[in-house]
């Protein structure tokens, strides 16, 4: 794991803990290579972000409804019956990765980019916040939340979640939403997988031009991301 910055530059103490995780993680979930071999670096790298998003979250347990990650080497096609107006057809659709209540989908040549550089954008941060996200039982781009912090988090979210989708549509100039990029304007979901990858590659951004949606990050998290990535410089120049 020495080649993942985010290890690197965790404290001894989380060091031991997460590799605890790991090893509980990859135990409990099985691994299925598609036209590739699932190597002890792939098995590793996928359950250290995906034990890294948990490392303070305890109480949400280890993925228990997870079952399944299969890994390509490459982009995957995949066919979806789509319906408008009553008429159905079937059409096809790159993907780089997939999430499902019991099933994650990594394709792992981008997977692996990511893994090692510090860029805005974590394939497997990306589709195990989604894990997180269905949790509660629904993809609404609201982890686990109870009470106030679930309102709070609500209104903070729907409300820049709108903005974006609102510039999307009318194909508008994103402004300062471009940190986030058009696809966090798809839907909810996606807009909370997407702010957690740049809550964990690219905090310096996400706290200059999103200070709440940050903070609100921090508050589910507990971790320190800013602290943690410390390549700064190189964050401030991904947009």
């Amino acid at each position: 794991m020495s080649r993942i910055i985010h290890y690197n530059n965790l404290s001894i103490k989380d060091k031991g803990k997460i590799e605890k995780s790991i090893q509980l993680f990859s135990k409990t979930k099985e691994f299925i290579g598609v036209d590739i071999k699932v190597t002890d670096e792939i098995k590793t790298v996928i359950s250290f972000y995906a034990c890294l998003l948990l490392l303070r979250l305890e109480n949400l347990g280890c993925y228990d409804e997870l079952k399944t990650i299969i890994v390509y080497p490459s982009a995957v096609i995949i066919k979806e019956i789509k319906e408008n107006n009553g008429i159905f057809q079937k059409e096809d659709f790159i993907i780089d990765g997939q999430a499902s209540n019991s099933t994650v989908i990594i394709v792992w040549d981008d997977a692996k980019k990511e893994a090692y550089h510090l860029t805005k954008d974590n394939l497997i941060i990306h589709e195990f916040a989604h894990e997180i996200d269905f949790m509660d039982g629904k993809i609404d781009g609201v982890p686990p939340l109870k009470g106030y912090k679930y309102k709070e988090w609500t209104i903070l979210l729907y409300k820049e979640f709108l903005k974006l989708e609102d510039k999307v549509l009318k194909e508008e100039k994103l402004g300062k939403y471009k940190i986030l990029g058009k696809y966090a304007g798809t839907d909810e979901g996606e807009f909370f997988a997407v702010l957690t990858e740049r809550f964990f590659d690219s905090p310096m951004s996400l706290k200059k031009y999103f200070p709440k949606l940050y903070d609100k990050m921090y508050e589910f998290y507990k971790i320190d991301t800013l602290a943690l990535n410390k390549m700064r410089e190189k964050d401030a120049k991904n947009f």
